[in-house]
């Protein structure tokens, strides 16, 4: 099966545990025997984004936009401080339109910042009304941020990154997708190594 054909979604998935239980095991095939972060990382942008864009739960809205129109990562190549101040996350391998470059994770600055500062998962049903919320994106209305936790040299997990998924429209994500997505990260984890 060529590669790309992992991002069909067959008709007929009506819940979203079905969804993600089809992408998990897409993702798994994608990324077996592969351990290189980057590309690993990429494979996930690019399998959710037109995942969500090619199914029946998520699809496209009325103009043909994405309604998941943003699938990426921010991660942490390092911890040292940046002229005193905490370590940023940089942009990595993504889907979407143009976006930050750099975030910093410091509570409060953003949803991106804050999943990664509580190392806990963040859905927000309306970014508008978000504290501290940093718009990349206009048409963003709601998101989904996940900590990304990968195993270093030493053998050792942490939190390196953030998952994040935007959506134009409000109150896309719920604790159907935080689930579903958690076990994305998961596999993430169990499939790839942490060498900054």
């Amino acid at each position: 099966m060529p590669h790309a054909d992992s991002s069909l979604v067959p008709p007929g998935l009506t819940t979203k545990a079905e969804f993600y239980a089809h992408v998990q095991e897409q993702l798994a095939g994608l990324l077996e025997g592969h351990r290189y972060w980057v590309s690993n990382l990429a494979q996930a942008s690019a399998l959710l984004y037109h995942s969500f864009a090619g199914s029946e739960l998520y699809g496209l809205s009325a103009d043909t936009t994405p309604v998941v129109n943003w699938v990426g990562f921010y991660v942490r190549p390092s911890t040292e401080p940046v002229n005193g101040r905490p370590a940023p996350l940089v942009l990595g391998p993504y889907v979407g339109r143009p976006a930050c470059i750099t975030v910093s994770p410091v509570a409060g600055r953003g949803v991106c910042a804050d999943a990664f500062v509580t190392d806990a998962p963040v859905v927000v049903a309306d970014v508008d009304a978000y504290p501290g919320h940093i718009a990349c994106d206009g048409d963003t209305k709601s998101e989904i941020v996940l900590p990304l936790r990968l195993s270093n040299p030493a053998g050792t997990s942490a939190t390196v990154g953030v998952l994040d998924l935007d959506s134009i429209v409000l109150s896309t994500f719920d604790d159907e997708d935080r689930k579903g997505l958690e076990e994305i990260v998961r596999i993430l984890a169990k499939a790839s190594d942490w060498t900054p």
